[in-house]
């Protein structure tokens, strides 16, 4: 489907120099003289480069249909990282940077979806926020106000985040799995 380079969108999937981009970030400007043009910071999908590119009005790019499909993180082996169809029950083997820092969050059983262009998987979602343990967590500091003061603390799978004061070692946590942020204190 053809679509203007101004109506590109965070999350797009785009169709660029013979390659597969997802949009990251963008940037709509209308300068004082000439037309308005939409700044857009890509990365390609399949060998992980980013690129800028400015779109204006005028031009028009391919914009890519995915097909989803719901996935089982079984286990890691190596580098690569083994998910099952949930409705074949056919096994896939993908590189561990396909899921980048988010790997970390990973859990035997976790459920996932994977994203498919042409049969071929070319990106991995997990889901947003998971629980975990904090392992490690250093001790507060007197006289630091509970409002703008976070401290340093490990997760059980190795991930450090920042959490509030009165999280300590033990307690269970929401995690925002793509910020690597603390969320809240789980229930």
């Amino acid at each position: 489907m053809k679509i203007s380079g101004v109506d590109i969108r965070p999350g797009n999937i785009i169709e660029y120099e013979k390659g597969l981009w997802k949009a990251t970030k963008i940037q709509h400007t209308q300068p004082g003289k000439g037309g308005a043009y939409m700044q857009v910071e890509m990365k390609n999908l399949i060998d992980g480069r980013k690129n800028n590119v400015r779109f204006r009005s005028a031009e028009t790019v391919e914009k890519v249909r995915l097909d989803t499909r719901d996935f089982q993180f079984l286990y890691a082996e190596g580098e690569g990282l083994v998910f099952m169809d949930k409705e074949s029950y056919e096994q896939v083997t993908l590189p561990r940077d396909l899921v980048g820092d988010a790997a970390a969050f990973l859990t035997d059983g976790m459920n996932v979806m994977l994203e498919l262009y042409e049969e071929r998987p070319i990106s991995v979602a997990l889901p947003d926020h998971v629980e975990a343990v904090i392992v490690e967590a250093d001790a507060v500091v007197k006289g630091q106000t509970a409002s703008s003061s976070y401290k340093p603390a490990i997760l059980d799978n190795g991930v450090r985040v920042m959490v509030p004061p009165h999280i300590q070692s033990g307690t269970r946590i929401i995690v925002d799995v793509y910020a690597q942020e603390y969320v809240k204190k789980a229930e």
